[in-house]
């Protein structure tokens, strides 16, 4: 009996620990003043034909804080990786030197930071929802398996009160990577 409560809590942890994640894999390619490669994750280049990503034909550097360098292993993807990137939703123009591409990120201004604050804070409020959501299928489950038979009210009682503690750590390390994400983008 115990069993099947304890996989309404595993399936509880591993759906929190995949919004975490998600949250986690959705700050890194949100745009701040600093150069990183992961920015870039999003962005999917036409090879021959194939939707590919840009990190699958292409190598990517960082020689300088506000600075990448994007080298093709074929030559005759630079116009064509050029384009993916003006075309995305990054704000970036890349340089073409015939060889690689080098992007400059420039300064980002006081309002535009504001900006990308008040949408790292939206994007981890729609993970604390996410968590909530689960909790509340979580204790549904439980509510189910006593009504059921399968488990006793105490287990339930018990059961519910290890979900919430569940909930609490994952809504904590929600908020330190919203704080983490805000001090970045803060940042000069």
């Amino acid at each position: 009996m115990e069993y099947r409560m304890q996989d309404v809590l595993s399936q509880c942890e591993d759906k929190m620990n995949k919004s975490v994640n998600t949250l986690s894999a959705s700050f890194q390619g949100l745009r701040t003043g600093r150069a990183t490669a992961a920015i870039f994750d999003k962005i999917k280049v036409d090879y021959y034909g194939q939707e590919t990503p840009l990190n699958q034909v292409a190598s990517i550097s960082i020689p300088e804080a506000r600075m990448v360098v994007i080298q093709p292993w074929d030559k005759g993807l630079l116009g064509p990786i050029e384009k993916a990137i003006q075309k995305s939703e990054l704000g970036l123009n890349p340089n073409n030197d015939g060889k690689l591409l080098r992007i400059n990120f420039p300064p980002l201004t006081e309002d535009r930071r504001k900006d990308l604050v008040k949408s790292s804070k939206a994007t981890a409020e729609q993970s604390r929802v996410a968590i909530r959501n689960i909790r509340r299928d979580a204790m549904e489950d439980l509510k189910k398996l006593q009504k059921s038979g399968a488990i006793s009210e105490d287990e339930q009682k018990d059961g519910e009160s290890r979900i919430q503690k569940l909930t609490d750590s994952f809504i904590t390390k929600v908020n330190s990577l919203a704080t983490d994400k805000e001090k970045e983008i803060m940042e000069i």
